[in-house]
């Protein structure tokens, strides 16, 4: 395999590989071929243990079944802001994106990514459902196709003597430094931060998102952030806070659910999870509007392959993250390395969800710019 390895608009170029990678990949076989498609694809993705998920799961049986050259933008986090900037200049670079539904509803709206039609371009489940239904209410754009479940939630170090052996298992343990003393890792973004602060401070879960529609509401949750604003390490990149974990840089940190079960259980650190509250979010791909004819047509082929039944419930093979296909569910089984069973960790799991925030993708869709803003004029106070 090649490999070129950049940053930002960086690129990881992959190339096929020798092996028996496509005769074990039955959904390989009847691939039928591209017509009229370029031989190479930009994928943006996010990197870490994520975009090594996808590589396994379909990226690179989809390399070995067709020898197009994939590279990789690890930039998704900026998804927004890139496509934007990209589709302004009339030179956009990716091929296809994988983004969040709150980023996916935005780019929709602006038009810089277009419509899919899901029952056209992605195969049905095994038994003829269209993928429409197979999706079903996952689908939350009509410019979004759903590929898995996740969550944002928190790990902690189990070996914190100052805890004198107890354990968080709160949410608003968060916010209690005199019980659990020691830095938090957050993320720099407005995003799940203001409703666990407005939930820690008394709001009902299910009132968060009323509250955050009046500047009262907004400045108590920026309040409550402020009791611990000093003793916050802000992350950009979900592999930041497993990192600093293991580091021990902070005791208690939150990040995607997928990079604290590779900590835990691949690496075998002494890190443990908090489900309390995980804010439940959708991640899939979405397609930049008007590529030429040979590149859409590439991403159309390789949609097809990655989305089926089988491929989104190979995810769960390498990460803990919930597949959107109603027939890819019963399919999910064991990690492919560690010969675990998975749905335990699955965020989805009903002992895990049992008190879940599920992500307001509308509601984020419309306010996120301006509370963006007022996030950052608050971090640089």
């Amino acid at each position: 395999m090649k490999i070129t390895m950049l940053m930002g608009s960086a690129a990881l170029a992959l190339m096929p590989m020798a092996g028996a990678a496509l005769a074990q990949d039955a959904t390989a076989a009847d691939l039928p071929p591209c017509e009229g498609c370029s031989d190479s694809m930009v994928i943006m993705s996010w990197g870490g243990a994520y975009q090594d998920m996808q590589l396994k799961a379909y990226v690179q049986p989809y390399i070995d079944a067709t020898g197009v050259k994939v590279t990789w933008d690890e930039s998704s986090a900026e998804a927004v802001a890139k496509l934007r900037a990209m589709t302004e200049a009339g030179n956009v670079t990716a091929d296809v994106v994988d983004a969040l539904g709150a980023d996916a509803i935005r780019l929709c709206d602006e038009g810089a990514v277009m419509e899919v039609p899901l029952d056209d371009w992605l195969a049905p489940a095994p038994d003829g459902t269209p993928a429409s239904e197979d999706f079903g209410d996952n689908i939350v754009s009509e410019c979004h196709v759903p590929t898995n479940a996740y969550s944002t939630t928190f790990g902690y170090r189990t070996d914190v003597a100052e805890w004198n052996g107890q354990t968080p298992d709160d949410i608003c343990d968060i916010f209690d430094t005199e019980t659990f003393p020691g830095k938090r890792a957050l993320e720099q973004r407005p995003i799940n931060n203001l409703e666990w602060a407005l939930i820690c401070d008394g709001v009902p879960a299910e009132d968060v998102y009323d509250s955050l529609e009046t500047d009262e509401g907004v400045e108590r949750a920026l309040a409550k952030l402020d009791t611990i604003k000093d003793q916050v390490v802000w992350w950009t990149a979900g592999a930041e806070t497993p990192q600093l974990l293991a580091d021990k840089e902070v005791v208690i940190g939150s990040t995607y659910n997928g990079r604290l079960f590779s900590v835990i259980e691949e690496q075998k650190q002494p890190v443990a999870m908090l489900w309390d509250y995980e804010v439940l979010d959708i991640d899939g791909f979405v397609v930049p509007a008007n590529l030429p004819e040979d590149r859409l047509n590439r991403v159309k082929h390789f949609l097809r392959f990655a989305t089926d039944t089988q491929h989104l419930a190979n995810q769960t093979k390498y990460i803990s993250y919930g597949p959107m296909r109603a027939s890819s569910q019963p399919l999910v089984s064991t990690h492919a390395e560690l010969g675990i069973d998975m749905t335990p960790h699955m965020p989805t799991s009903p002992e895990n969800a049992a008190h879940s925030i599920l992500f307001n993708y509308g509601w984020w869709a419309d306010h996120r710019d301006e509370l963006d803003g007022r996030f950052q004029a608050w971090l640089a106070q």
